[in-house]
């Protein structure tokens, strides 16, 4: 079993009053395109799961076998192919979009029924005395890619999700490559939409996304789906998370030079696309949140936008709690001296 580093430094911080209640502690890297860290808090080699962060090369295989062109697949669902989404019309929209051009029925996705994320949603679905299915769940974008791959290579549909099937093979191959890790290093485990996931350290996290932004090395095909991912993730942000998500909101603002993924258990990654470079945020303790107060933070040190720009990002940062009253008890907020150091990476 992986021995986690108890002494990474504390990343958030969370306050009654003037008290310190709790905390979060984790780690960040930041790799240039050399592989160079150029900045690192705390035990970037500890081992975890990219989770969700994956997405972006779990579509690797269809783009790479022209799944695209032969389904006639737009831009905005190679986003929710990427995407972990709040399960709103809209996304249920496009899933059953791609699902339509392969010729597949809704009931073959296996990433297991769930509620919509936002309230409104789901108490909507409780209303009209209607079950969560799986094409609520934030996966099932990724999922309706699983099967379109299995459509284009002629693979079984109802194993996809099994490590030993082709698709699940195909895509450690490339999640090795791309995080430049060895593949016989890797351990694999089931996901929460019952996918494999796939271990790796901090700092080839930061690598991986650092060669999405940078790709040319894999080779042509490679370069251009990991372009098409891009331009996917950036041009639709709105079907990589939804209302209320930080990916959508971030990306929404800041799509034409950064670019960046969520993961369960505490995970972000970012990439930086004029600069080539990755990063990626690990929180320790697992709780969603505190990870998103990291990457804002490191977008605002990077200067690569101005703060009058980021301003409707800051809540991220600095946020108050609030009590059933709705009365203010105290705030959550990034701990800036772990983080201090960041390179300035713009000039805004």
């Amino acid at each position: 079993m992986e021995q986690q580093n108890t002494n990474n430094p504390i990343l958030v911080e969370r306050y009654r009053g003037t008290v310190l209640e709790s905390f979060h502690r984790g780690t960040v890297c930041l790799v240039d395109a050399d592989n160079k860290v150029l900045f690192s808090v705390g035990d970037i080699h500890q081992v975890c799961f990219p989770r969700s962060a994956l997405k972006l090369f779990q579509i690797l295989p269809l783009l790479e076998s022209k799944g695209v062109e032969k389904f006639g697949f737009t831009t905005e669902e190679i986003a929710i192919m990427c995407g972990s989404h709040n399960g709103e019309k809209e996304h249920q929209r496009v899933v059953n979009s791609i699902l339509s051009k392969i010729g597949v029925d809704k009931s073959k996705l296996h990433c297991g029924a769930q509620y919509p994320t936002l309230n409104e949603d789901r108490n909507e679905l409780i209303k009209q005395d209607k079950a969560p299915e799986d094409i609520h769940n934030n996966c099932s974008g990724k999922h309706a890619g699983f099967l379109a791959y299995c459509v284009l290579h002629g693979l079984d549909l109802d194993s996809y999700m099994q490590p030993n099937h082709p698709l699940q093979v195909t895509i450690k191959k490339i999640t090795a490559e791309m995080h430049e890790y060895p593949e016989e290093q890797i351990q694999t485990a089931m996901d929460g939409c019952s996918a494999p996931i796939f271990s790796l350290p901090v700092y080839n996290q930061a690598i991986g996304y650092k060669n999405i932004t940078n790709p040319e090395k894999f080779g042509a095909k490679r370069a251009e789906s990991c372009h098409k991912v891009i331009e996917a993730v950036t041009s639709y942000p709105f079907m990589i998370g939804g209302h209320k998500r930080y990916c959508t909101e971030m990306m929404h603002l800041c799509g034409s030079r950064i670019f960046g993924k969520t993961g369960a258990d505490g995970i972000y990654s970012i990439g930086f696309i004029q600069e080539k470079m990755g990063c990626t945020i690990k929180i320790d303790d697992g709780l969603m949140g505190p990870q998103y107060a990291v990457a804002q933070e490191l977008i605002e040190k990077s200067h690569i936008f101005g703060k009058e720009k980021l301003a409707p990002l800051y809540n991220y940062i600095e946020s108050p709690i609030t009590n059933w009253n709705k009365f203010t008890t105290g705030v959550q907020k990034v701990n800036e001296t772990a983080l201090e150091g960041f390179p300035k990476l713009g000039n805004a």
